[in-house]
């Protein structure tokens, strides 16, 4: 028994009960016993450069974004990261800051988290950012605590079915225990305008994403006083680099807007870490959860910067904390600092409208192969459905073949549309790329 871990045997027992298994043993029957510890049979020791072949073998066995073509999104995407965005990042005084308590010693931390914190509220239109949280799926949950705390006494939250499924299950797990009614999203299909039609004078948030889950742009002007008539808050999620070309959540007069920032800057990470964007309305700094850097004088009368609008018993005791905050979100925070820097706002652009004609592009082409069929009744801007004649499952397992990485297999999260899949376009997929996806397609039938 570990002095460590506060269980009794009777305590253990009853959570290995509880996940259905009888010892602790059981966990590892998937692993083969010939390779369990201490049973193992390691080959002999090797020297460096030998082992560093061998390993630079095995790895060469993974399919990657540089082996591949790649058309799976759904939530993180392949887009390009200059090579100034790792370069800066590793710098050893951003690479192993801490939270910076203390100004007079972390001025350039302080000062990236306001450059990041300016260049979100510039990219949004919203008047308060925030420096961060996890990813996109927690910043909307964190963004539902904000309406609750505001709207005080309202019990019931509106998720549209558009808002991807692993953020939608991300705040009901946030908020299982506070016994909310969460609705809007339960039948598959069901439209923006009929999760509205359930906003009440009980609703604390209406949650909208544009594009959302199956690439569709949304026009959600007019939306924000619907809501608001009815007293809750609007939520909007967003993509990032879609703001280079469509409204963004600032026009549209919402409440709080949230996003994924994997996309500036940050590229797949083998699934991470990642960046949880969070916006609001001046109103409701006082609210949020996360870091705040203000711009100050200091006693010389010199430009310093400082936490604000929050104590520091946020970080030490954990019965005043508004949110838990990973130091290192920091770090990805100035990873899209950096590339929105290097970008500009042109540079934004540019790369949204590659991604923009080019998904256009492949989806007009897939169009016009024989048993296939592209839904996109609404704009889109990088992602869209697409219906096939086959299981997703053989599809991607044909294209893999090729070295082509397809689509997301929508079969579990939206079953009506059958066999359909989630195809991503950005301005890594090059035309020959796109042309051998369709090639592909064409000969599988």
């Amino acid at each position: 028994m570990s002095h460590y871990t506060a269980i009794t045997e009777t305590e253990q027992a009853a959570m290995l009960h509880a996940i259905g298994v009888n010892t602790g043993a059981d966990l590892f029957a998937d692993v083969p016993a010939a390779l369990r510890f201490p049973q193992l049979n390691l080959p002999q020791p090797l020297a460096e450069a030998d082992l560093l072949r061998e390993l630079r073998q095995m790895s060469n066995l993974n399919a990657n974004a540089q082996t591949h073509s790649l058309f799976l999104g759904a939530g993180a995407a392949n887009h390009f990261v200059p090579s100034a965005v790792d370069s800066l990042l590793r710098r050893s005084e951003f690479y192993t800051a801490y939270t910076p308590y203390q100004p007079e010693i972390s001025q350039g931390t302080l000062q990236a988290i306001f450059e990041y914190q300016s260049l979100i509220c510039n990219l949004t239109g919203m008047d308060v950012a925030n420096a961060s949280h996890y990813d996109g799926a927690t910043a909307i949950a964190e963004a539902v605590i904000v309406a609750l705390n505001v709207t005080r006494k309202r019990s019931k939250i509106v998720l549209t079915r558009g808002l991807h499924p692993h953020y939608r299950a991300v705040v009901r797990t946030y908020l299982a225990a506070l016994g909310l009614e969460i609705v809007g999203d339960e039948q598959p299909g069901a439209t923006l305008e009929a999760a509205l039609a359930q906003v009440d004078d009980q609703t604390a948030a209406f949650i909208v994403q544009t594009p959302d889950f199956l690439g569709q742009l949304h026009d959600l002007r007019g939306l924000a006083q619907q809501v608001k008539a009815k007293g809750a808050l609007l939520l909007v999620h967003f993509e990032p680099l879609a703001l280079g070309l469509f409204q963004t959540p600032g026009e549209v007069e919402a409440d709080i807007a949230t996003a994924e920032g994997q996309s500036l800057g940050l590229g797949l990470n083998f699934g991470g870490p990642y960046l949880g964007i969070f916006t609001c309305k001046d109103q409701y700094k006082h609210k949020i959860a996360g870091r705040i850097v203000g711009a100050t004088k200091d006693l010389a009368g010199k430009e310093a910067y400082v936490l604000t609008l929050r104590a520091r018993e946020q970080d030490i005791r954990r019965e005043r904390a508004t949110s838990n905050i990973c130091t290192n979100q920091g770090l990805m925070a100035l990873a899209s600092t950096i590339y929105l820097s290097l970008l500009g706002k042109q540079g934004v652009r540019q790369v949204a409208e590659l991604c923009y004609h080019r998904a256009h592009y492949a989806a007009n082409q897939i169009a016009q192969v024989p048993g296939y069929k592209i839904l996109a009744d609404k704009p889109f801007f990088k992602e869209f459905v697409v219906q096939c004649p086959r299981p997703i499952a053989e599809i991607n397992a044909a294209l893999q073949q090729q070295s082509i990485i397809g689509g997301y297999d929508l079969a579990e999260d939206e079953p009506k549309l059958g066999n359909a899949c989630l195809i991503c376009v950005t301005e890594m997929n090059s035309k020959a790329e796109i042309d051998k996806l369709v090639g592909v397609l064409r000969e599988l039938g």
